[in-house]
């Protein structure tokens, strides 16, 4: 009997044994979460965009006549004067080795510069006359009227014609000057032909190359601006029309800023004197500037996808001590982070613990060990934080990333870091 007695408490035992094992087994566990804190701080809003710097006032030196020129000493960075420093030397074209037929052109082109002139000066005569006779008719015209002869209209009349050959006689004087002005460049073009011009000089002593055997002082071109040069465009000896760029010079020390193509999309959003933060430029921190302009104007751009895009020119300067960016120069790649909103004190929350429920906004909070769904009424969102404007509170605990089987009620707990 005590055999069998023992034969069934060790039963129950065991089923026990059984059951805990099961129950301990298939008891609901908390689902490890990430989870946020709502906090009060700073927060801003910014287009990232990269950029490229560049020279404001860059300039073009270019050949001033056709002509050989001389090989270019300077280098890019080479510092330069404003008309002290010689950047390029230049021996010019001799003009009596052109043939007759441009001596002809010249001579001709002379010829009918005086006969307009000629012609000008009959037509001013003209409006001097007429001015004379409308004048004295005005006169006779309102002494009519006066006496009451003939009627207001007359006057009307007689006053305009007056104010007419005023007009007529300011533009035949005007073009008096116009043609007298295109008789001088046409006697210009036969200076060398006829008189010579300036006899050629002899190259000084120690010139440079080939001067001497052109028989001719080389032209000297100086910087228009101080600066530095920024690249040389024509380096060797060579020969050259007249406007052919040589080498270009800017001031990178105080004329430094940068050129921002933004989305169509974006620059709605930006105006001038907004807060620029300029990074990724190579040198430690963030430089400090502002947008000073924001082209009216788009342009088409196709991406390196081959998406076409609208996009818009925006001209930052930079705003703090140019130490800060003193290994910046032109060209120099950087990227821009436009400020168009920013609070001091703004409520936000993780953007990544937002996602929608319906046509709403909604978290999933921590409370008392389970998540509890609450909607939420969200402003700005960088990306990264959202301003919170309802819904949540300063220190509240929130799901990040939560997932697809997360629901109200559901047991959570922290996920543990490693």
């Amino acid at each position: 009997m005590a055999r069998k007695r023992s034969r069934h408490l060790l039963t129950v035992a065991a089923v026990g044994l059984v059951a805990a094992g099961l129950a301990v087994a298939f008891w609901p566990r908390a689902l490890r979460v990430d989870i946020g804190t709502v906090t009060v701080e700073p927060m801003v809003v910014t287009i990232d965009e990269e950029g490229r710097t560049r020279v404001h006032d860059a300039y073009v030196v270019s050949t001033p006549v056709a002509g050989r020129l001389l090989r270019v000493e300077v280098e890019p960075g080479d510092r330069v004067a404003r008309g002290e420093t010689v950047v390029a030397q230049m021996l010019p074209s001799n003009p009596s080795a052109l043939d007759v037929r441009t001596r002809e052109q010249a001579r001709a082109a002379v010829t009918a510069a005086e006969a307009a002139v000629r012609l000008a000066q009959a037509e001013l005569n003209r409006a001097v006359a007429d001015k004379d006779l409308a004048d004295t008719e005005l006169a006779r015209t309102r002494r009519l009227q006066a006496s009451g002869t003939v009627s207001q209209a007359v006057l009307d009349r007689a006053l305009r014609t007056a104010r007419a050959t005023d007009a007529a006689l300011a533009t035949a004087e005007a073009a008096i000057a116009m043609r007298q002005a295109e008789l001088e460049t046409a006697r210009a073009q036969l200076i060398e032909f006829d008189t010579g011009g300036h006899a050629p000089a002899l190259a000084p002593a120690g010139g440079p190359p080939g001067a001497a055997a052109a028989g001719r002082a080389p032209i000297p071109v100086r910087a228009p601006t101080d600066g530095q040069v920024l690249r040389v465009i024509q380096q060797s000896e060579t020969t050259l029309a007249a406007g052919t760029p040589i080498l270009e010079i800017g001031n990178i020390d105080h004329d430094l800023e940068v050129l921002v193509e933004l989305l169509s999309t974006d620059a709605v959003q930006v105006a001038p004197g907004d807060r620029v933060m300029i990074e990724a430029w190579g040198g430690p921190g963030t430089l400090d500037a502002v947008v000073e302009r924001v082209d009216p104007w788009g342009f088409t751009k196709y991406s390196a996808l081959g998406v076409e895009e609208q996009r818009v020119n925006t001209v930052i300067r930079f705003s703090g001590p140019r130490t800060d960016q003193a290994r910046l120069g032109h060209g120099y790649r950087v990227e821009a982070r436009i400020v168009v909103w920013e609070d001091a004190a703004a409520l936000v929350v993780p953007a990544s613990a937002l996602f929608r429920d319906g046509e709403r906004w909604a978290v999933f909070m921590v409370a008392d060990g389970r998540a509890r769904l609450r909607a939420v009424e969200v402003g700005r969102n960088n990306g990264v934080q959202a301003q919170v404007l309802d819904g949540l509170a300063d220190g509240d605990r929130v799901i990040l990333y939560p997932a697809a089987g997360l629901a109200d009620g559901l047991a959570v707990a922290q996920r543990a870091v490693e």
